[in-house]
């Protein structure tokens, strides 16, 4: 399949509109970054404690922050996940402690706790009160502990369909759900007498201590330069110093590029985002090789051609292949951020990003840069050439 049959592109005339541009937004990035609203670091790297929570019935985000300023938790972060009001992801921090790493992880333990109980209605306090457990909190072995003297041969299947019911519901809110699973009425007496249903169900739970989140920083930082200097060692001895420095130069713009768009969007940086970039430079790094690898081709038989020309010829010869293949992971994670849930959906959002503007870099940026690496040492031969 041929997009473009025989593109005359003059990429070289816009160079200088691109590295305008690329600046322009970096700059404005960075002036957010620093002044602004800044770069919102997530659990992962400030540390603290992330609760997923469903509710038994609709509730609004200013009911759950009103229950959370009552324990003095009312700057926590709330994002509403589902449009019916029920599911919610709260994060929440303590201030920086000094101490022990476990003991600044079990003071977010114990902070995550408060949130559940702050959270549960009246009712469920006074059942908790009367010793009864929580049917929406249990684990799948006590579910099966507690069940075993009402049913010892079914106790297992019977605590596995509970938990299964609650993946994939979030919570239970009536006995009679349960009793659809299946449960003999032994096992159903027993459950009614012995726990109540909770007003909400915690999906997920992920404490951070200060110090981890802080080496976590550190190590996203540090592998994220190596990646880069490793790209540079590997393409200097693949072709020449010039078309190392280009790649470098151009990665290190799709890195900052990414993140100014990123930060404009109040999203919180985490690891999965970090994920993205490293494999934004991946494929960056791959798409500049293969053009690069072309342009080392065309020195060949294009030897009276201006190195301007030798550029522009390559990026034209490759613009299809460019196309379709970023085409086709932008198309995956465009999918994946309409349709992935919100787990992943900070993720695919840097992704998406990540696809058109690795693209853009590659064909407007990185031979550029080589084109005015040889204008700046005013070389005799082109970069490429022995």
């Amino acid at each position: 399949m041929q997009l473009f049959k025989t593109p005359h592109i003059d990429f070289m005339k816009y160079k200088f509109v691109a590295l305008a541009f690329s600046l322009a937004v970096i700059l404005a990035g960075i002036l957010n970054m620093t002044l602004g609203r800044g770069l919102k670091m997530g659990v992962d790297f400030r540390g603290g404690t992330l609760l997923r929570v469903v509710f038994a019935q609709p509730t609004s985000v200013s009911e759950v922050r009103q229950a959370l300023r009552d324990i003095n938790l009312g700057d926590a972060s709330i994002q509403e996940i589902e449009k019916g009001g029920r599911e919610f992801q709260i994060r929440t921090q303590l201030p920086k402690a000094e101490g022990e790493a476990d003991r600044e992880l079990e003071a977010h333990e114990i902070m995550a706790n408060r949130v559940i109980e702050a959270l549960s209605s009246e009712e469920n306090k006074i059942d908790l009160r009367k010793g009864l457990k929580d049917l929406n909190a249990l684990d799948e072995n006590s579910l099966a502990f507690l069940l075993e003297p009402a049913a010892p041969e079914d106790a297992a299947a019977y605590a596995a369909s509970i938990v299964q019911f609650r993946k994939d519901n979030g919570i239970v809110r009536d006995f009679a759900e349960v009793e659809k699973l299946g449960l003999k009425a032994e096992a159903m007496a027993t459950l009614r007498q012995k726990t109540y249903l909770g007003s909400l169900s915690v999906l997920s739970r992920e404490t951070v201590g200060p110090q981890v989140g802080a080496d976590l920083r550190k190590k996203a930082t540090m592998a994220t330069i190596w990646a880069l200097v490793g790209m540079l060692v590997y393409i200097a001895l693949r072709f020449k110093i010039a078309y190392g420095v280009s790649a470098i130069l151009t990665l290190t713009h799709d890195v900052f590029f990414c993140l100014a768009v990123y930060s404009f969007t109040s999203r919180e940086l985490n690891l999965p985002v970090v994920a993205a970039v490293l494999t934004i430079v991946g494929y960056s790094i791959n798409d500049t090789i293969v053009i690069f690898d072309r342009v080392r081709e065309n020195l060949k038989v294009m030897r009276r051609s201006p190195f301007a020309d030798i550029l522009n010829a390559s990026l034209n010869q490759m613009l299809g292949r460019s196309v379709i293949t970023n085409g086709t992971v932008f198309l995956t994670v465009l999918a994946l951020f309409l349709f992935g849930g919100q787990v992943i959906n900070d993720f695919a959002f840097m992704m998406v990003v990540g696809a058109i503007e690795g693209t853009y870099s590659t064909i407007y940026l990185s031979c550029p840069v080589v084109l005015l690496w040889q204008k700046l040492f005013k070389t005799q031969k082109s970069p490429g050439k022995k």
